[in-house]
């Protein structure tokens, strides 16, 4: 599956992820999640290299994350917890068909 940031316009891929990088709340990413395509980013790591890993479909990089844990879809239990927790923010990075978070620190 190739990965790729929304909207189609002619800026540089590192000009785009920052452009598809935000603050949002839990309210925003519920959805995601509830379609099975959010995942939670660690805080090693820059929201920006995992974006562009998926937007370059490098999927040696992203089975990595996954495996070491630095990059985790989001569960149940992370969404009962975040239901809970009104206030909190998040960093997010939309790359289609994938929403990428962490809460903001």
């Amino acid at each position: 599956m190739k990965y790729e940031l929304l909207g189609e316009d002619s800026n540089r891929l590192e000009e785009k992820l920052e452009k598809y990088t935000g603050c949002v709340n839990w309210s925003y990413l519920r959805p995601h999640y509830q379609n099975d395509s959010l995942f939670f980013v660690d805080l090693e790591l820059h929201l920006s290299e995992v974006g562009k890993a998926f937007s370059e479909n490098n999927t040696d990089k992203v089975t990595k994350w996954l495996k070491t844990g630095d990059l985790v879809k989001i569960g149940q239990l992370h969404a009962e917890q975040w239901d809970k927790e009104k206030e909190l923010e998040f960093e997010a990075l939309v790359v289609s068909p994938f929403v990428l978070c962490r809460p903001k620190s």
